[in-house]
């Protein structure tokens, strides 16, 4: 099953990409749902010194949003309790702020849900991240996907971390989970990015959207002829208490997957590698002590994490922080400020994997944490050991002029990652 988004790939350019060389730069498609802000935090702690809570348009760089005088004036929270607070009340604060964006591209789907609806459907798919599954991920398909990314590239002695690995191996695993052919990966990178970024390009967006749902069609249609040993099987014959998902709710749980599942996990990774590659002390620490990955992982997801913006929307008028909300404002919560409150850190703006606090939002908070987090942290743990074990002396090795940074405002990770390296 491969599919035309790709724009006429030959054979040639497939078997590069099953190889894990990108048939097109990640950066593609990135457009305004990321941003090409380089640095938001002076401007949160700016901020957050007038006020953790803040009513009206907000300038982080890139001009304020124009205002619609028929609703309720936006509300930005860059503080971290006031940000959980947010977070933990969703009753007060609703999901349903999704629904206008949303909805039309991936379906209805949890990310919108408030209670009971929520719980009810993620009961549903939330066994597929239950801990037996993800240790049989990891022992039998996550280390050799990272293994084969890097026999691709190890002969070379360089190469660009982003482009060979972080932005190749969350949609490998989460193909293989599915039970999906390896020609159609790239697609899948295409159409997650095209997903992600629907706000800013809505007509390809939603086309990724449509293609998507008729590639999922012919699957739902065959694993029920057939059942595999996959997720979408799994999907399809799964029941809680006589309820079972139809097949919209199906396609649209896969929507919302595939990017939650690439993406987030391909920047959270790439995040964590330039935290410690811009710290070669840290770096060295955990390549002697594998034990720091964990704690490392955590401190990154609180320094740069890879969905720096959540939204709700005030159902009703209240108050945060002092500061009034009228009903049905929307609420944008900026995670990455939040996770730098002067408040809360010590020197928050340093990235310190042997910080003591690391409690953080990296991932959110309350009923709507995400859902993948513990396979976000299983597949980054078991991508950097492999790193470690197979490239010593590994250390940044940009091209002169070249300026290594993490940007972005929704969505924040490292445009590229050169580097140098000894094979083992």
């Amino acid at each position: 099953m491969a599919f035309e988004s790709l724009g006429g790939n030959d054979m040639a350019a497939q078997r590069e990409a099953i190889n894990g060389i990108l048939p097109f730069d990640p950066n593609e498609l990135k457009d305004t749902v990321s941003g090409n802000i380089v640095n938001p935090y002076p401007r949160y702690e700016e901020l957050r010194r007038e006020s953790p809570v803040h009513v009206g348009a907000v300038d982080f760089g890139e001009g304020a949003s124009d205002l619609n005088p028929d609703v309720p004036l936006p509300i930005t929270v860059v503080g971290f309790d006031e940000t959980v607070a947010v977070l933990r009340d969703n009753g007060l604060y609703s999901s349903c702020v999704y629904e206008i964006v949303t909805e039309a591209v991936m379906g209805r789907t949890i990310l919108q849900m408030d209670e009971p609806e929520h719980r009810e459907h993620r009961a549903l798919v939330s066994p597929t991240f239950r801990s037996k599954v993800l240790a049989r991920w990891e022992e039998e398909l996550v280390r050799g996907i990272v293994d084969d990314l890097i026999d691709s590239f190890i002969d070379k002695g360089h190469v660009d971390l982003v482009q060979a690995i972080t932005f190749n191996f969350p949609v490998q695993v989460i193909a293989r989970i599915l039970g999906l052919p390896q020609q159609d990966y790239p697609s899948f990178q295409r159409w997650a990015i095209e997903l992600n970024s629907v706000a800013a390009n809505w007509e390809r967006g939603m086309a990724a959207s449509a293609a998507l749902r008729d590639y999922f069609a012919a699957v739902l249609d065959e694993r029920r002829k057939n059942p595999a040993d996959d997720l979408i099987s799994e999907l399809v014959h799964v029941e809680l208490d006589g309820q079972r998902l139809d097949d919209e709710e199906i396609y649209s749980f896969l929507r919302l997957l595939l990017p939650a599942g690439v993406e987030t996990t391909y920047r959270a990774s790439g995040n964590l590698l330039f935290g410690l590659l811009t710290h070669p002390d840290q770096l060295n620490a955990v390549r002697e002590d594998r034990s720091l990955i964990p704690q490392a992982f955590e401190e990154s997801l609180r320094w740069e994490p890879p969905v720096a913006v959540v939204l709700r929307r005030a159902m009703e008028s209240t108050e945060l922080a002092g500061v009034p909300i009228e009903g049905g404002a929307d609420v944008a919560l900026m995670l990455g400020g939040a996770n730098r409150d002067h408040r809360k850190y010590e020197n928050p703006d340093e990235f310190n994997i042997f910080r003591k606090e690391r409690q953080h939002v990296g991932f959110g908070f309350g009923v709507h944490v995400c859902m993948g987090m513990h396979l976000a942290r299983m597949e980054t743990r078991i991508a950097l050991e492999a790193i470690l074990d197979r490239l010593d002396d590994l250390k940044l090795d940009p091209a002169p002029g070249q300026d290594i940074r993490i940007e972005g405002l929704a969505f924040r990770s490292p445009v590229s990652l050169p580097v140098s390296f000894t094979a083992r």
